[in-house]
């Protein structure tokens, strides 16, 4: 199976403005697909923007088969790549902090709704999902989503692993100060449970944050095989399968459990 060639769009749009993003997510498509990459992920809030006024929320948000669907189902199928964005989704009164994977024929494959809301604007605007694992299949690849805050929890990633996710693609918004989950927590998250993380941040300043970059696809081998910088930038890594299997067969993390000692944990 050949490598997934992988576009990590490290980028913060235009606050409240989704045609704009919309836009410029076809545009990053189009070099993605040049750049010859099977996958694009975007930021956590692509489509509209994180730093919103509460009350804005709710009508920005859409269902996860609504207009922006349809046309990102476009953009993918136009370009032959597909994209994983960051997006409020409405669902009758409720609205969740979403991400939604659209397969490069346009195909709707998963949606998946942020289960740890961080801080009190997520909280005040947002109910959290209630399902921690949504996988999909591409390219004979299992590919698992999370937002953000998700995959600072153990648990969370550990539960992906044990389903058999190959590439776990996190949207985010990560700001200062943590940039350290960025540079170390996630690094250590792909090693430990044995698995590919695409970690994909907003830049620079959004109402009273300042999101800090450093968007990097990490390897089950422990190293990062790409890394962006502070600022507005697209990079691009490879997903090997064959080094995936190697390493699993090399790393006892996962056969060395002792799940009997764990029932504290829940």
């Amino acid at each position: 199976m050949p490598p997934l060639r992988t576009a990590l769009l490290q980028s913060s749009g235009v606050l409240g403005d989704v045609a704009a993003n919309l836009k410029a997510l076809d545009e990053a498509a189009e070099r993605a697909a040049q750049a010859g990459s099977g996958l694009l992920v975007t930021s956590e809030m692509f489509l509209t923007g994180y730093a919103l006024d509460l009350d804005a929320v709710p009508g920005l948000a859409e269902t996860r088969d609504g207009d922006s669907a349809r046309t990102v189902g476009e953009i993918a199928r136009r370009h032959g790549v597909a994209v994983l964005y960051g997006y409020p989704e409405r669902d009758g009164e409720t609205v969740y902090n979403s991400a939604q994977l659209i397969g490069p024929d346009g195909a709707r494959l998963a949606n998946y709704r942020k289960t740890h809301l961080f801080g009190c604007f997520e909280q005040d605007a947002f109910t959290p999902g209630d399902t921690p694992v949504v996988q999909a299949d591409l390219g004979g690849i299992r590919i698992g989503i999370m937002i953000c805050y998700d995959v600072e929890f153990p648990e969370n990633v550990r539960a992906h692993a044990l389903a058999g996710t190959d590439l776990l693609l996190v949207p985010t918004a990560q700001m200062h100060p943590f940039q350290f989950v960025a540079e170390h927590l996630v690094p250590v998250r792909a090693f430990e449970n044995q698995m590919y993380i695409a970690y994909v941040n907003r830049t620079g300043p959004e109402g009273e944050f300042e999101f800090v970059g450093l968007s990097c696809l990490a390897s089950p081998d422990g190293t990062t095989r790409t890394r962006a910088g502070r600022g507005e930038e697209m990079v691009l890594g490879e997903v090997d399968p064959e080094l995936l299997s190697a390493s699993r067969e090399n790393n006892p993390y996962l056969r060395d459990r002792r799940p009997g000692l764990y029932a504290s944990l829940v």
